[in-house]
């Protein structure tokens, strides 16, 4: 077998090679556009076997100080069948280490942890990695089932609020448009305020929802005109993979964060989707919430690299602690934001107050 790596810059054949692969939709051209606008460049190839591609893999190239020149990452891919993982896996780490220079290939594969993938991606020469992005415990529903079946796997009480939620007068549909998108994004960061995670800039939001277009739908819970809550997902041809989502105050209080998520997996079958990935379980709140809709649980092979260079080793032992330190200073910022936005509002109230008693008439 003689594989060549060869670029693909045609978007419609790069997403139908993603949906022929059944692939991921981090594996989507929308969003690796979407990364190329914020830090990441991007680097799309397909591995070929005389006239027939054998696997292909979205690359993302991160520029790292010197002397490590760069990481290559691999966002839920490559794809490939499991007979071909290890010729594709070589052929990509020889393609990342000279094209760009790479300190390592890292990759989190779309792929059980108790899969025939696993031995190829060992034998390959990657090893599990501490270094990850995307979170390998999750949940994944099949969306082959019947809402029976799926119902059956959610706690009484889950069934009970999705079915008062259905029955209310809140519409579940897809998010259009730049008003309803800044609407999602106001929920999202009341949403983020409250339950004190971190959030990127509103640009990038914005940019994903221009460069996935259908592949990145949004389901609205909305009261009229008004947004209660809402899920946000990237969606291939077989994998919906939830990216944000948010709930108003009143939204909780009418319990429609139940809906919305049950409108999602409505509307994402509706799409031709067969697997629905909530993104990440952790041990905290949200994901206590997402535990609610499923008995299960699933476990991806997670973070594995493979050296590309010498500095490897130095690079594997800088890496995690410069992570923490960035989580420190993100840390840190929330709490000052957290602190600083009550003072200018009560600023911005003294300040009110003044002009008020300005304006008011003489006695």
């Amino acid at each position: 077998m003689s594989l060549a790596v060869m670029p693909c810059t045609d978007r419609a054949q790069w997403d139908e090679i993603v949906d022929r692969f059944e692939g991921h939709p981090q594996q989507l051209w929308g969003w690796g556009e979407t990364k190329a606008m914020h830090g990441w460049s991007v680097d799309r190839v397909l591995v070929n076997d005389g006239g027939q591609t054998l696997g292909a893999a979205q690359l993302l190239v991160r520029r790292l100080p010197f002397p490590f020149r760069s990481l290559v990452y691999i966002a839920r891919g490559p794809m490939c069948s499991a007979d071909n993982t290890g010729a594709v896996l070589d052929r990509l780490a020889a393609h990342a280490s000279v094209r760009h220079r790479g300190v390592a290939l890292s990759i989190e594969p779309d792929w059980d942890a108790d899969s025939p993938y696993a031995d190829a991606v060992a034998a390959a020469g990657f090893a599990e990695s501490a270094n990850t992005i995307l979170i390998p415990r999750t949940l994944i529903l099949d969306l082959g089932k019947s809402d029976d079946e799926l119902m059956a796997d959610m706690s009484k009480s889950t069934r009970a609020n999705i079915r008062k939620a259905m029955r209310s007068e809140v519409q579940f549909r897809k998010v259009a448009g730049d008003a309803e998108l800044q609407q999602v994004l106001a929920v999202y960061h009341e949403t983020a305020e409250r339950a004190g995670f971190g959030i990127h800039e509103d640009q990038y939001y914005r940019d994903i929802f221009t460069n996935m277009g259908d592949g990145s739908p949004i389901i609205g819970a909305f009261d009229g005109d008004e947004l209660l809550a809402f899920v946000w997902l990237s969606r291939s041809g077989t994998t919906a993979f939830e990216l944000y989502g948010g709930v108003s105050q009143e939204g909780q209080k009418q319990r429609v964060n139940y809906g919305v998520k049950w409108a999602a997996f409505q509307a994402m079958r509706e799409d031709g989707c067969r697997r629905y990935d909530f993104n990440g379980l952790l041990n905290d709140g949200i994901s206590d919430f997402k535990k609610q809709f499923a008995k299960h649980e699933n476990l991806l092979m997670g973070t594995w690299e493979r050296p590309l260079s010498p500095l490897y080793p130095a690079y594997a032992k800088a890496m995690p602690a410069a992570r923490r330190g960035l989580q420190a200073a993100r840390r840190l910022l929330r709490t000052a934001s957290s602190q600083v936005r009550p003072a200018v509002q009560r600023l911005r109230g003294v300040a009110g107050g003044a002009v008020k008693r300005r304006r008011a008439p003489q006695a």
